[in-house]
């Protein structure tokens, strides 16, 4: 019934291998079906190839929306080899088996990407055939080695070059790849008319979340915990999680939890900062006229916690700040990128990680926040607005603040926004001066930032996450000397600390927006 060579039939909207892939088929005497654009792609390279109309007796109809929906394919992918019913109804039916299949799909994902695409042309980048062709040479996967992604081909072609049989758990591998990529694209095409349907909902009724393992870590917060670090499918490398690591052991879990903390919080700023944090708290963040400028200062906020700290920066590292680093043990530097000077001072200790991140996409703004809790998740967009875009700033208390002190208020105010609540920060030209972080009353966070702070308090800025439920923190506030206070305002109580702030001589900026940070 069946010629002495195998068959593979090619049909993919991604080309890259193709040639290679042709050449190397051929060669070993497989006949070669393929489809529209990818046999014209075969034919002009000199690859022989048999179109699947002259097998299906039926050319391609409706623009190429049916070509291979046809039992004479489809009966050579799902047919049993070992079943005599199977193998009868194919000779009746003159059905000659397909052993070998390349598919991938049509790139809806990208197309949907593109700024200003219609919902027709989204349409008709969704793939109907190649679907059914990956399902069918996947659910028969015994029989058919199905292959959808260039990054196997050379693995089977070689194998098939050394005589070797395709083993049973490799088809099952494939098989699950291939079951793994109609589902997710699926999803895809799900999401995107569930967003057609859903315009005006933030969060739609379902929602599934495509990851990928990047890699799995030696263990997680805690030695007797495991870890993975996953990342977004489908989105290009981004943030931490797409981060190149050009130096040092393997991240930790923790390392990844530090690095993101100090990473969101760097690129709030324009000027040239730096950040460090020490258990996902910033412990030093300074603005400076240049990175190197900036690290010291970061630094010297809190010497002992900086110790060990992991850094992030929004500038390259030059020779003169990598020459700062290496004076203390750092976990962990992410930067844009390390000049050629500072990879080889930086890289003479063992212990530090070095990590080059490419600053934030536009997407990175839409990336929601995921929460686990015992039984589901928790999603909200992110927290990326500093203050109330919708109304000034009010202003309490006398005298009114410098420009200089509004530019410290609103840096304090940034800084706590990525503060465990509840947040305290005291900041003056620039730098922070102390920190007050996760503690239950927020009298006691204003009392932790001046125990932490290395620098007089005195005329500094303090910012507050949220409101101040009573005057007993401006009190407090008085007692380190600062100068003026940012916080949202909005609590009963407001009059009260208007008041204490007037006996204080200070002035006081509400901005209208809280930043709780759990």
């Amino acid at each position: 019934m069946r010629n002495s060579n195998r068959r593979a039939l090619i049909s993919v909207s991604d080309k890259t291998g193709l040639e290679s892939l042709g050449k190397r088929l051929s060669a070993l005497g497989i006949e070669i079906l393929s489809t529209g654009g990818t046999s014209k792609y075969l034919r002009e390279r000199n690859v022989p190839v048999m179109d699947v109309s002259k097998i299906t007796g039926f050319p391609e109809i409706m623009d190429g929306r049916v070509k291979t929906l046809h039992p004479k394919i489809h009966g050579a992918l799902l047919g049993k080899r070992d079943l005599p019913e199977h193998q009868k109804a194919m000779e009746t039916h003159g059905i000659e088996p397909i052993d070998l299949v390349f598919v991938n799909l049509y790139p809806f994902s990208e197309t949907i990407r593109k700024v200003g695409v219609t919902t027709d042309e989204a349409i008709e980048q969704i793939d109907i055939g190649g679907p059914s062709m990956v399902r069918s040479s996947a659910k028969n996967h015994a029989f058919v080695v199905v292959v959808t992604d260039p990054e196997d081909y050379d693995g089977i072609l070689s194998s098939l070059e050394r005589g070797e049989e395709i083993t049973p758990e490799r088809r099952r591998a494939l098989a699950l790849k291939a079951f793994r990529m109609t589902s997710d694209y699926d999803r895809m095409i799900s999401d995107y008319f569930e967003g057609l349907s859903e315009p005006k909902e933030t969060f739609p009724s379902r929602t599934e979340i495509l990851l990928s393992r990047e890699q799995t870590l030696r263990y997680g917060e805690n030695p007797h915990q495991k870890a993975a670090l996953y990342s977004y499918r489908g989105n290009p490398p981004a943030g931490i999680a797409g981060s190149r690591k050009i130096w040092g052991k393997e991240m930790s879990y923790n390392n990844f939890l530090d690095a993101d903390a100090a990473f969101k919080l760097v690129w709030e700023f324009t000027e040239p900062a730096v950040v460090i944090v020490k258990h996902n708290n910033p412990c030093g963040v300074s603005l400076g006229q240049d990175a190197r400028e900036a690290y010291q200062k970061a630094r010297d906020t809190d010497p002992v916690s900086s110790f060990g700290g992991v850094v992030a920066v929004n500038r390259s590292v030059d020779r003169a700040l990598a020459e700062e680093m290496a004076k203390i043990f750092l976990e962990v530097v992410a930067a844009p990128e390390f000049s050629p000077e500072a990879k080889e001072i930086l890289m003479k200790k063992k212990d530090i990680r070095l990590l080059e991140v490419s600053t934030p996409e536009p997407s990175y703004d839409a990336v929601p926040e995921i929460r686990t809790i015992s039984g589901g998740v928790l999603i909200q967009s992110p927290d990326r607005v500093v203050t109330d875009p919708a109304s000034e700033l009010r202003f309490e208390g006398s005298p009114l603040p410098t420009e200089s002190q509004i530019r410290d208020a609103l840096f304090a105010f940034s800084v706590a926004k990525h503060v465990k609540s509840n947040a305290i920060v005291l900041a003056k030209d620039g730098t922070t001066v102390g920190i007050g972080a996760g503690q239950m009353s927020r009298v006691d966070s204003v009392r932790l930032s001046g125990m932490k702070a290395t620098r007089d308090t005195k005329g500094s800025i303090l910012a507050s996450d949220a409101f101040f439920p009573f005057r007993d923190g401006i009190d407090e506030a008085a007692r380190l000397g600062v100068a003026g206070i940012i916080q949202p305002g909005g609590s009963i109580r407001d009059s009260e600390v208007f008041e204490a702030v007037r006996e204080h001589h200070m002035f006081m900026i509400l901005t209208g927006m809280r930043h709780f940070r759990h």
